[in-house]
């Protein structure tokens, strides 16, 4: 089950694409998906977490709390609409890819896949991309 939750003002998404695809991204990576929330709000709401949960004192898109349980991803995916908004004037991108590319961000730290060293971060990127294509396809 994939479940959104919003902590701020922002447009409700489409999520029922927003599910068939995360759903098809899961597939691929041979997976399957147990409880995925994802918590939409502001930066003050996700500098909080930060601080409390991981002590850190930066803003940040996406935090995310993993719960898998061997294939079957489970956890907490909190994002700050405020930090997509300004990534995506940034990178020069539509508000809706940039939001989808954090979206697909945390399912693949779920899949395994991390990002702190420069090779691993590559990884990642490679595979976001992979994954944003998969959501232009018919279904």
């Amino acid at each position: 089950m994939i479940n959104f939750f919003y902590e701020c003002e922002t447009s409700k998404l489409e999520e029922d694409k927003l599910v068939n695809w995360i759903k098809d991204v899961v597939n691929s990576e041979g997976k399957s998906i147990g409880e995925i929330n994802y918590i939409l709000c502001n930066d003050e709401y996700l500098l909080k977490i930060n601080q409390d949960y991981l002590d850190h004192d930066t803003y940040t898109d996406i935090i995310s709390f993993d719960n898998t349980l061997g294939n079957q991803l489970n956890g907490d995916i909190f994002i700050s609409i405020e930090r997509v908004e300004e990534n995506a004037k940034i990178f020069k991108v539509s508000l809706e890819e940039e939001l989808r590319r954090v979206l697909i961000h945390g399912v693949l730290h779920f899949c395994g896949y991390k990002d702190k060293t420069e090779e691993e971060d590559k990884m990642m990127r490679n595979k976001e991309n992979e994954k944003l294509d998969m959501f232009h396809v018919e279904r």
